[in-house]
């Protein structure tokens, strides 16, 4: 008899576990490896799990994946490659979906081709791509997003962020050309 996929909440207890799994994880998909060691992403886990909310997957005890959202981001999914293939992604992404159901926002690798056809499987839509130069890897990534329960309000929630950045940038470069033309003085 198959055990059953027990998804509870994570605590500072999981951290070694969950570090364990996004390495192994990391290691066995085509993407970028961890630019970080064991103890530095065990650290790091530690901490976030004081501060963000996380999901572990568990079959009998054992951690087979986990998922950490910070407020409208799914920050982290993985899932221990012995257990891949077995609905434990699918069922966490579940969780997120309900536990953010005005919408969110994830980073993939554009190498990471399996991931990316499971997150377009489950509904995710591909907002922007990057050079890399923003991440630690420094490798190609996408920005997807689960619109929500109501498409439009997100999608017009992030169209309205963009815009006031770009009032930002504006009202930066006019104060930038003001300063030049009083530094270079009248022709």
């Amino acid at each position: 008899m198959p055990t059953e996929l027990v998804l509870r909440p994570g605590d500072a207890s999981d951290a070694a576990a969950l570090a364990l799994v996004q390495l192994e994880a990391r290691a066995s998909a085509p993407m970028p490896p961890s630019v970080h060691p064991e103890s530095e992403v065990r650290a790091w886990l530690s901490a976030r799990l004081t501060t963000d909310e996380v999901w572990v997957a568990e079959y009998a005890g054992r951690v087979a994946g986990y998922a950490r959202l910070s407020d409208a981001w799914l920050d982290d999914l993985y899932v221990a490659p012995g257990d891949a293939r077995r609905g434990v992604g699918s069922a966490l992404l579940d969780l997120v979906k309900s536990r953010r159901p005005a919408g969110f926002c994830l980073w993939v690798f554009e190498s990471n081709a399996p991931a990316r056809a499971f997150y377009a499987r489950h509904g995710l839509v591909e907002l922007e791509r990057t050079d890399g130069s923003a991440n630690e890897e420094k490798a190609p990534d996408l920005r997807l997003a689960w619109p929500g329960e109501d498409p439009v309000a997100f999608l017009r929630g992030l169209a309205d962020e963009v815009e006031e950045q770009l009032e930002g940038l504006l009202a930066r470069r006019a104060a930038l050309a003001r300063a030049l033309r009083a530094a270079t003085g009248p022709c």
